[in-house]
């Protein structure tokens, strides 16, 4: 007997769908080593090309971080943390998989960012906080003698190795002052420091850098534009130069094929990603048709062939293969929810509305079918702040929509992907701007006939916990009952428990406790207790190392101290975010149960 098409499945069913994140992959194109909890909990598996079956590669249960792969063929390096803390250490594992080492002995809290093989391969170049943990340093390790030499110390703002040249003789350090205003800077031999753009003293970033030969330095900037492009350093006479601008798009990432001198570019364009190839001999510039909507990782072999990292908003993240010659994408992983077809899931309308101060915002609504709809709408403010809602694929999304629930997620201002001065205004104004902006769109929905306060659910989780708690202590009278995931609630707390190297940005991303004192008040949930009356639950990680657990502690024990319908699930193994499958099957379980019972 054929089971309804729309009919609910359990909700476990919905998250059997796995988690694949950053992969490497050999140049000659026979081994491919992905981060997966496709054993519900987070290892490394690998795929021994062509063959596509994945095979276990590590067993220590934890996420890792950039997976790289020795050209000798003796061992794979990448990061772990421990149970979401985020402290990031390098290991290494057997070529052919194994018991995870560590590299060398490090303290509980130490952190390794961005790392790469040294030109001889007998060493690397990464990024660590030991002894700098707001600044950090950039460092060389070598293998055999186990020596780490200390390349710069990061002074001032938090400093981050970016890149290097194939001799490495020149480093690329990237110095982040905010999150929309980042420099690079190359490093020589001699001590000597260049910045890649003219004039420090303008606000920009500076990204993703590429030594094109020995004369150029190619990178992503925004310098004096609104949406980023992308640009060149020349090494010999330190001249900056526009190399391409993509209108009205945000220039998001670069790989470079050196073998063949191709720049693949990966730009973003409202709520989704476009590809190009750009020739860096002409300049010429094509679309490459993708078979997704979202590109998280590209990498080229040797054959000139591309492997992708990818994801729609009905399709979980999967790894593609693009043959160059033939213009063709093969779908190598086979990730998907059991027992639903993709075409059974739903794909979002993209909808746009006017904000209180007449500001465009853009918006997805996932529309429930008309012969499951119950009515009810989820109010998803994301996270970030400075990020947006995309066509990832979300399991809460699809599972939602199959019990008859639509979704309404805004990409408020301080969004990424509408440019600078959008992203920006966010900044010194979390809680106004945005909150207001969230509030147009619940009122749109409104006079579009979608929902009402009796109908609405408001969801989020990091940045949108945050907007939930606090558009449910402004505006209650808006919504049914709130859910927040790991959400900040007081902002005196939450900046000084970030992480270190987070601190030096915190003045401009936030803004200043004591010189807006009474911002803070006024943009902390905290605040408005008093008003916060509808049924609410509450979830957070033990190890989240950026909304830190009493961020919710608090805020949970004050409410119940006013008596309030609020219910508190505590992962004791969990960080900022859901590593763990059978973790994010309660989550979600309890959330969807908690749904249901304020449905009336």
């Amino acid at each position: 007997m054929k089971q309804n098409a729309r009919q609910a499945r359990p909700i476990e069913q919905y998250y059997t769908s796995y988690n694949i994140g950053q992969f490497g992959i050999t140049k000659s194109a026979d081994k491919l080593v992905f981060s997966t909890n496709l054993n519900g909990k987070s290892n490394l598996f690998e795929m021994r090309l062509p063959k596509t079956y994945p095979m276990q590669f590590s067993n220590n249960n934890q996420k890792s971080g950039r997976v790289i792969i020795d050209k000798e063929e003796r061992f794979i390096i990448t990061t772990f943390d421990n149970d979401g803390d985020e402290n990031y250490q390098l290991y290494k594992v057997p070529f052919n998989g194994g018991i995870p080492e560590k590299l060398f002995e490090t303290e509980e809290s130490e952190k390794h960012l961005t790392y790469m093989f040294t030109k001889d391969n007998d060493g690397l170049i990464f990024t660590s906080s030991k002894g700098n943990p707001s600044f950090m340093n950039v460092c060389k390790y070598t293998f055999d003698s186990g020596e780490i030499e200390v390349l710069n110390k990061g002074e001032n703002y938090s400093t981050f190795f970016a890149a290097k040249s194939d001799d490495d003789q020149l480093i690329v350090l990237q110095e982040f002052r905010a999150n929309t205003n980042t420099r690079g800077i190359i490093l020589d031999a001699d001590g000597n420091k260049h910045l890649v753009t003219p004039d420090d003293s303008k606000v920009h970033i500076t990204q993703d850098f590429h030594f094109i030969g020995d004369d150029k330095v190619f990178f992503i900037t925004d310098y004096e534009k609104d949406f980023s492009y992308l640009a060149s350093f020349d090494l010999k006479t330190f001249e900056f130069t526009e190399e391409l601008v993509i209108e009205n798009e945000e220039l998001t990432s670069i790989k470079q094929d050196k073998k063949n001198g191709v720049l693949y570019l990966v730009t973003t364009k409202g709520v989704q990603h476009e590809f190009y190839e750009m020739e860096l001999k002409s300049g010429d510039v094509k679309v490459i048709p993708k078979p997704i909507d979202l590109i998280h990782q590209i990498e080229v072999v040797d054959s000139g062939d591309l492997y992708m990292l990818g994801t729609s908003a009905r399709i979980p993240n999967n790894i593609f293969k693009y043959d160059v010659k033939a213009a063709e994408w093969t779908q190598l992983t086979e990730n998907k929810i059991l027992g639903v077809e993709t075409e059974e899931l739903i794909d979002p309308e993209v909808v746009t509305y006017k904000s209180f101060d007449g500001l465009e915002i853009e918006a997805m609504l996932f529309r429930a079918e008309e012969s499951v709809a119950n009515g009810y709408t989820l109010f998803w403010p994301h996270g970030g702040p400075q990020a947006a809602e995309m066509k990832f694929f979300r399991a809460l999304f699809q599972v939602a929509l199959s019990r008859g629930y639509n979704v309404f997620t805004p990409n408020f201002r301080g969004s990424t992907g509408y440019g600078s001065e959008f992203t920006k205004m966010v900044e010194g104004d979390w809680g106004h701007g945005p909150r207001l902006d969230n509030i147009a769109g619940v009122e749109w929905l409104e006079s579009e006939g979608i929902s009402d306060s009796e109908h609405l659910f408001l969801i989020g989780g990091s940045y949108g916990g945050y907007m939930a708690l606090l558009l449910h202590g402004r505006h209650s009278e808006k919504f049914k009952a709130v859910v927040d995931i790991f959400g900040v609630s007081n902002l005196f707390t939450f900046v000084e428990s970030v992480p270190d190297h987070w601190k030096p940005i915190m003045k401009q991303w936030v803004g200043d406790p004591v010189k807006d004192k009474e911002k803070f008040i006024e943009d902390s949930p905290i605040t408005y207790l008093d008003t916060m009356t509808k049924p609410m639950l509450i979830i957070q990680g033990v190890k989240d190392p950026r909304v830190v657990k009493e961020e919710s502690d608090q805020i949970v024990e004050k409410l119940q101290a006013l008596d309030r319908d609020v219910e508190y699930l505590v992962l004791e193994d969990e960080g900022h975010g859901f590593s763990k499958k059978e973790n994010e099957i309660k989550v979600y379980t309890q959330v969807f149960d908690f749904l249901e019972r304020h449905k009336g």
